[in-house]
């Protein structure tokens, strides 16, 4: 779940880096087409140069008319975001839907489409010149299990099903992205990189991008983008977690007749109550949460086992680590504890720790080019786009110093991770696909 910050300006004096890039774009032509997209809230502010780079950008010929087809061709984007939706994807067996995306990719004309060796799909949109690697990339996996009934209710312009909007709008907002950038012929420097990921979510452990970023093309990218979520928001804080099942073990016995030895159950119930009292900082945010716990065979019986699993998060690695080493310390005291209220007793008591997950923390700086043209570009298109903190596969990349960000892909969903999870683009949904196009194109300096 995010949580939001309050948006910096994406205004103020730009870093070095970013003059070539506002350079090209106030070079772009103007066009009436796009008067009505500027902000009206600003509109006796005077913009900056990364804001008037935008405008300029969103009026350039190409850009104008991938924005006007991905409007009147808003439906093409919709039936993309249903039809994907309905080919199960649950963890660990995204592969059907990962067939059909590579057909999708190839079919648009997208250059050098593979499935890789974890399970992403891969393609590449070359520039006409040379200049940056940009990633951009929606998720395949769903956190649904097999058999699910995935099938889509259309009522109006609300679609609903498992997944509909985590992530099957991210998918389709990079297919049609990619489509408009195709079609048009949209002049850019450098190569776009076009993913649908697997594994991003939770058993996944973002594994696709973790694939990514440990192979071949970890050196070559220079910026990521990751399509996931609905509405307007400008993810570039990365909430790292680290995950545990936790394992207490014993020989067990008769409640009554082995009573007097140590209890893998009370051992845990030690655990959980030390979790319990944990002190936690606010800034930066650090949470713990005991959200499973399992074992026993009767209710007359000592159990040889208890299990646990914990949860710790926090959007800095640092405080990730601090808080991590308490619960270590906290999870091995409670057999301690255990052993010595049963001194007589020559019963073994262990603890086994294992670790099921491990999400990096990071962020993008909030003066970062990727952040500031997210923002700008935001403006541009009038939609409010909010600074959030979330764990998405933008995790990667930050922990990396990479620059990363999450973009919502428009519209508006209800009830992620939900069976009755659902998306409505209302009026305006065609928007999220024409702001992720004008980042993507801003930041490859299209001209």
């Amino acid at each position: 779940m995010r949580s939001t910050r309050l948006a910096t300006n994406a205004g103020g004096v730009l870093p070095a880096f970013c003059v070539p890039l506002c350079v090209s774009l106030l070079s772009a032509a103007s066009s009436p087409l796009f008067a009505q997209a500027k902000p009206q809230a600003n509109a006796t502010a005077k913009a900056t140069p990364i804001e008037s780079a935008m405008d300029k950008l969103a009026a350039h010929p190409t850009v104008a008319a991938a924005f006007k087809a991905l409007k009147s061709d808003n439906a093409w984007t919709l039936d993309q975001q249903a039809s994907i939706c309905q080919i199960p994807a649950p963890p660990f067996k995204e592969q059907a839907r990962a067939a059909e995306y590579a057909r999708r990719f190839r079919e648009l004309g997208v250059q050098n489409v593979r499935i890789d060796k974890e399970g992403n799909v891969i393609g590449e949109i070359r520039g006409v010149r040379p200049g940056p690697t940009l990633l951009l990339a929606g998720h395949l996996d769903t956190v649904f299990p097999e058999g699910t009934d995935v099938r889509v209710k259309r009522e109006g312009t609300k679609l609903t099903a498992p997944g509909i909007g985590d992530d099957c709008r991210g998918l389709a907002v990079v297919l049609t992205v990619a489509r408009q950038v195709i079609t048009q012929k949209i002049p850019f420097s450098g190569k776009l990189i076009v993913v649908g990921n697997v594994g991003e979510e939770g058993p996944g452990n973002l594994r696709g991008t973790r694939a990514i970023f440990a192979g071949p093309m970890r050196d070559s990218i220079t910026m990521f983008i990751s399509v996931d979520g609905t509405g307007f928001g400008v993810t570039n804080g990365g909430v790292g977690s680290n995950r545990y099942r936790v394992h207490y073990k014993g020989p067990g016995g008769h409640s009554y007749g082995a009573f007097g030895m140590p209890n893998p159950m009370h051992a845990m119930g030690r655990a959980i109550a030390k979790i319990a009292d944990l002190e936690a900082s606010a800034t930066p945010k650090v949470t713990f949460n005991v959200g499973i716990v399992s074992g026993g065979t009767s209710v007359n019986s000592i159990p040889f086992e208890a299990i646990m699993e914990v949860d710790l998060r926090s959007e800095t690695a640092a405080a990730l680590a601090e808080i991590d080493a308490r619960l270590q310390k906290a999870l091995r005291q409670a057999v301690v504890d255990e052993k010595a209220r049963w001194p007589k007793s020559t019963a073994a008591l262990s603890v086994v720790i294992d670790t099921i997950g491990l999400r990096p923390a990071g962020s993008t700086p909030d003066s970062a080019l990727i952040v500031r043209a997210s923002l700008a570009a935001a403006r541009t298109m009038n939609v409010y786009a909010p600074l959030t903190i979330s764990s998405t596969d933008a995790n990667v990349p930050m922990n990396l110093k990479i620059p990363a960000v999450t973009l919502d892909g428009g519209g508006v969903g209800r009830g992620a991770h939900s069976l009755d999870e659902s998306y409505d683009d209302r009026e305006d949904g065609y928007k999220g696909p024409q702001w992720v196009l004008l980042v993507v194109m801003g930041l490859l300096g299209a001209k």
